[in-house]
């Protein structure tokens, strides 16, 4: 089944870009969604002990946006309905792990023999009642992909604020000394980095060894994998290029650099995104720009199964240049 690209209201700004289905129609690619789920992504709250500036959730302390016990338990009724079921839960926030029912989802998701991902802002793992998180994490065998924009104290504490880079060096080395990225532990460490400004990033496989060098060199840190994601042009960094009189400019240099193979592997092919309240969208941006899927069920509730998401059509905007440019962006990094 063929399901047509559906182009939604764009990005506020005056240029001129074309609709991003105009610019995949130009190079013969359509986008629908796989006949298979590989990835549930469930966003789990919007509460966060930091308020980052890049943030494109909006997450802060003084948000109240919490999943309940009850969504969760019907998308663990999703999964077993579901066949093939999605080989990975990814779990983000906010910062998940302030949600209290999140430790009942991670084991519950493990019981089912599911891969489960913790986006963790690292700093998390010394709020209250988390100093145990970590050997959970490690106990349960969860994949943890932690946020570390840059590797110098200067950088990560412009963006996420002070004292922000000495808690994650300290969270890394904690995490390390439990197994997580050492070889053979199978406890997997991800480092994600994402610019302090509006540029794309670089060559993720190049800026790895240099984030590998230096954690090693000046902290004794060991990690897997760096994941480079180009800060998407909504909420909180749209604002920020908006004050700067910067969108605009800022939406050509990713239309300039549409890469059709970065297009072909876009993360909407294959996951859906679910919000705090049990509603679906297309991907986590879409989510937090509150588009909606294209598709008569909206909510959990109307499913019976996660297969009635599969081969349905994806809402696109101009914020999806973002996924396309340079080497492709997506919550698994780069994708060409």
């Amino acid at each position: 089944m063929e399901a047509e690209t559906i182009q939604l209201t764009p990005v506020s700004t005056s240029s001129q870009l074309p609709d991003f289905a105009t610019t995949l129609k130009q190079h013969q690619q359509t986008l629908r969604r796989n006949v298979a789920l590989d990835i549930l992504q469930v966003n789990v709250g919007k509460l966060c002990n930091l308020a980052c500036h890049h943030c494109h959730v909006d997450a802060g302390p003084k948000r109240t946006e919490i999943m309940s016990w009850a969504t969760m338990q019907h998308l663990l009724r999703l999964l077993d309905a579901t066949e093939p079921s999605p080989h990975t839960v990814d779990i983000t926030g906010g910062a998940p792990e302030l949600n209290p029912y999140f430790r009942d989802f991670v084991s519950a998701c493990r019981e089912r023999g599911i891969h489960v991902i913790d986006r963790c802002n690292l700093t998390v793992l010394f709020e209250d009642n988390q100093q145990d998180t970590a050997q959970f994490l490690a106990q349960n065998n969860v994949e943890i992909v932690a946020s570390l924009p840059c590797y110098s104290l200067e950088n990560v504490d412009k963006q996420r604020g002070i004292g922000t880079f000495d808690k994650s060096i300290r969270a890394l080395q904690q995490l390390n000394a439990l197994g997580y990225g050492q070889p053979d532990s199978g406890l997997v460490l991800n480092l994600v980095y994402n610019p302090l400004g509006a540029h794309l990033p670089p060559a993720q496989q190049q800026l790895e060894a240099d984030y590998k060098q230096q954690l090693q060199q000046n902290f004794d840190i060991v990690f897997n994998h760096l994941l480079t994601i180009t800060n998407m042009p909504i909420k909180r960094f749209a604002h920020q290029l908006d004050n700067d009189n910067a969108l605009e400019s800022y939406m050509q240099l990713l239309l300039d650099n549409f890469n059709p193979g970065a297009a072909e592997n876009i993360m909407c092919r294959n996951l859906v995104s679910i919000g705090w309240d049990g509603a679906i969208y297309d991907c986590d941006f879409n989510q937090m720009l509150e588009i909606p899927l294209n598709d008569n069920k909206r909510n959990i509730s109307e499913l019976s199964s996660l297969q009635q998401l599969c081969e349905t059509p994806i809402a696109t905007d101009l914020h999806c240049y973002g996924c396309t440019a340079g080497s492709g962006s997506s919550c698994s990094g780069a994708l060409a």
